[in-house]
């Protein structure tokens, strides 16, 4: 998903996108048990690197209707940043993934969105002008609150190549904003 949102950006001239990871917070142990996706290439985020951004596009698995606890553990150290107003005015969204088709999409993403707000950033979605976000006719992610996928409780499944358009459409979505707004 990261790297359709990336390239969704990567299609506004002029844009293009760095993709990230939040530190690991338990054992390789637990973390294999849990099915987490440990083969990253991905380097690792520093919450400083945040304010050199004009956008920023947050993805997170959900738990339990949450954001991931590594994912708020990140978050929770942006209070230097919330200080300086650092984050004030950039555009901000976000994606994410659950194990079940019912498993907590839009709180995790609504949830996620009241962090953005505290920081002042203009928050930006999926609109329904991304015709997928209608899909009837198989099991897809996709909301109004951003793009998500439906992983299976043991990560086996990928992204649905709606879901990969969905989140294709939010990289460009959100890049063509920041450009509005930075020019």
């Amino acid at each position: 998903m990261a790297q359709a949102v990336a390239a969704g950006v990567a299609d506004v001239a002029g844009c293009s996108a760095d993709v990230k990871r939040v530190p690991e917070l338990v054992s390789d142990d637990v973390a294999k048990a849990s099915y987490y996706k440990l083969d990253q290439s991905a380097p690792v985020a520093e919450v400083g690197d945040l304010a050199n951004y004009d956008a920023i596009v947050f993805g997170t698995p959900t738990r339990f209707g949450n954001m991931a606890a590594q994912m708020k553990n990140f978050l929770d150290q942006t209070g230097g940043l919330w200080f300086t107003k650092a984050l004030v005015g950039k555009v901000g969204s976000v994606f994410t993934s659950t194990a079940s088709q019912h498993g907590g999409q839009e709180t995790t993403l609504t949830s996620f969105h009241t962090v953005l707000l505290h920081h002042g950033m203009v928050v930006v979605g999926l609109p329904y002008t991304f015709d997928g976000n209608s899909e009837m006719g198989e099991i897809s992610g996709g909301t109004p609150y951003g793009a998500s996928t439906v992983s299976g409780g043991d990560g086996s499944r990928q992204p649905s190549e709606n879901e990969l358009a969905g989140a294709r459409f939010q990289g460009k979505h959100v890049a063509e904003i920041a450009q509005k707004l930075f020019g």
